[in-house]
Order: C-alpha cells, then sequence, then structure tokens
C-alpha cells in the first residue's frame, strides 16, 4: 500500500480524536464478562497482520501501532474502559487512514457481537500499558494455531490436509526454502493444491527471528524428527 507513514499517523490521530469524542465512557466497566483470551486469538488471526500490538507479540505496520496510539492517553489518566470503547467504535465503524485515502479501510465486519467485544477488551486490557513485554514466541505452539488447520505434521499431532503434508514435502529443502513457502506461498504451489489459501503476511506477522525459529522447528520436525529443538522456542523479540 502506498504512503504507510502518513496512512499510520493518521489512523492514529483517528484514534486519539476518539478517545477525547468517547470520554463519557470512563469508568462504565463496558464488557467486564468479555473473553480475554478468546481476544488475543482473535486479534492475532484478524488483526495481527497490520497493527503492532506488544502483547500480542504482533508487529505489522500496515495500521496504527497500537501501543503508541494508547500510551500516553493511558498516561493522561485515560482508563481502561474509555480505551475499549475507543477500540470498539474503531471495529464498528472503520474509516480510511486520512480523508484523501479514501480506498484504504480497515475491512468492515472483520469480527462482530460477542467476538469484537472480545477483541476490544483484549486490546483495551493491554495496548498502551508500561513495562508490558511481548509473550515467549514457542514455533511449536504458532505453528500448531496458525498452519496445523490445513497441514499435517506428525510430530506437532496435526492432520490438516487443505494443504500439503509437511512431514512429505519438507524433508530435503533448505531452510531458504521453507522460509520462502512461508512468506511467498505462492512462488510455488505443490501439486494438487489450489493457490491462494495460504496467507502471505506470515513476513509481517512474524519477526525475523521467530521466522528463523519457525523454520527450524519445521526441519527439525518434518518427516518423524522429534522437533523441541533450540529452534522451538525463543524470546518474544522483534
Amino acid at each position: 500500500m502506498r504512503a504507510l507513514g502518513r496512512k499510520k499517523a493518521g489512523l492514529v490521530l483517528g484514534a486519539a480524536a476518539c478517545v477525547a469524542a468517547l470520554g463519557v465512557l470512563t469508568g462504565c466497566d463496558l464488557q467486564e464478562d468479555a473473553d480475554l483470551e478468546r481476544g488475543e486469538q482473535l486479534f492475532t488471526q484478524k488483526c495481527g497482520s497490520c497493527h503492532v500490538l506488544t502483547a500480542a507479540g504482533t508487529n505489522a505496520n500496515i495500521g496504527p501501532n497500537l501501543d503508541y496510539a494508547f500510551q500516553e492517553a493511558r498516561a493522561a489518566g485515560m482508563d481502561q474502559d474509555t480505551v475499549e470503547g475507543v477500540v470498539q467504535q474503531q471495529i464498528d465503524n472503520p474509516r480510511p487512514a486520512a480523508p484523501e485515502d479514501t480506498d484504504v479501510y480497515m475491512p468492515p465486519d472483520l469480527v462482530e457481537g460477542e467476538d469484537a467485544e472480545a477483541v476490544a477488551a483484549y486490546v483495551a486490557s493491554v495496548a498502551g500499558v508500561p513495562g508490558i513485554e511481548a509473550p515467549r514466541f514457542v514455533a511449536a505452539e504458532f505453528f500448531a494455531t496458525n498452519c496445523g488447520g490445513c497441514h499435517a505434521l506428525e510430530a506437532a499431532g496435526t492432520t490438516g490436509a487443505i494443504g500439503p503434508s509437511l512431514d512429505e514435502v519438507l524433508p530435503g529443502q533448505s531452510a531458504a526454502q521453507i522460509s520462502r513457502s512461508i512468506v511467498d506461498p505462492e512462488a510455488q504451489i505443490s501439486p494438487g493444491f489450489p493457490q491462494g489459501v495460504m496467507p502471505n503476511n506470515y513476513e509481517q506477522v512474524l519477526t525475523p527471528p521467530q521466522l528463523r525459529q519457525l523454520v527450524q522447528y519445521l526441519q527439525q520436525s518434518a518427516g518423524g524428527g522429534g522437533g523441541g529443538g533450540a529452534g522451538a522456542a525463543g524470546g518474544g523479540d522483534g
């Protein structure tokens, strides 16, 4: 997308404007019973490819950095309920990054109903919180959550059949080949499988160290390997 820096600045300013508009929500306890764990999962799956959020371990910069968008407001005394209201409004009423960029919106209806409430509550619980740290990255867990529904990998206990069995296609491949298949899945399609199915945003979702850890895990695991070696886990570094 063009002019990402301007888009990000515009969206951050938009969030700040909503903060002022929703100041009346302070102290309202909007969603006391929201499922924060569900919200985290949905945020990672639906939103992490566009937004930085330290607590979720996401680092994409297509949309605004949510920590940056709310850290100053928190320092000025905004409470969690008000942040939640701002996020909920942004989800319900996505708008362009800047008035001249009407072709660039956050997708409408990305999450709805209780799912939207859970995402808003989760973001409000962590965005811009001083001292919050990224989660520890575990390649095996990332694979099981994000890839196991489509790919079979015996060492991970996954049986997905939408994509090829990794026990069959990965043995003998170099780290560079596996890495390319993750970040550019259309570069080489396995015979018998359709194009346009695997997400093409993992280069934005994963930091370079995380991508290396995932590749190493797959090399160690595919074809009957045990996995769980040095590449299976690591810090949530950037």
